[in-house]
């Protein structure tokens, strides 16, 4: 038998990777539906604000939310990059795993903890104290 004439399987496509394409694009179709709408409604209303701001003193008052906005917009942005630098979005699952972790050390060292308050030495020193 010759291997050289024989040709390799086909590739058959996974229905995982279709499924994870299509929720990708529910994903995408979801957050372009929510956030350009939002977008839109902040920037007209940011915008208002700083035209009524030039008039003069009638819009004085909009100087503060201006600049409550951009600091916080701002303050939110470098939250976002400070957490991509420091890994907070490569691994999403982990954080459960360390919680149940320490719970499970926690509950065990409360065990030890009540395992030696009622022990018998405890209690016979705790006596003769009393006495």
């Amino acid at each position: 038998m010759n291997l050289s004439n024989q040709q390799a399987p086909r590739a058959t496509p996974r229905k995982g990777l279709s499924r994870f394409r299509w929720w990708s694009w529910l994903q995408l179709a979801l957050a372009v539906g929510i956030l350009i709408p939002a977008l839109y409604g902040f920037g007209t209303k940011f915008r208002e604000m700083v035209i009524l701001y030039g008039r003069g003193e009638e819009g004085s008052f909009t100087l503060m939310p201006i600049l409550n906005y951009l600091l916080t917009g701002l303050g939110f942005l470098l939250l976002f990059i400070w957490a991509m630098l420091h890994g907070m979005f490569r691994n999403i699952e982990q954080p459960k795993h360390d919680m149940l972790a320490n719970e499970e050390r926690l509950d065990q060292e409360e065990a030890e903890y009540q395992a030696r308050e009622e022990s018998p030495w405890s209690s016979s020193l705790s006596e003769r104290s009393d006495d």
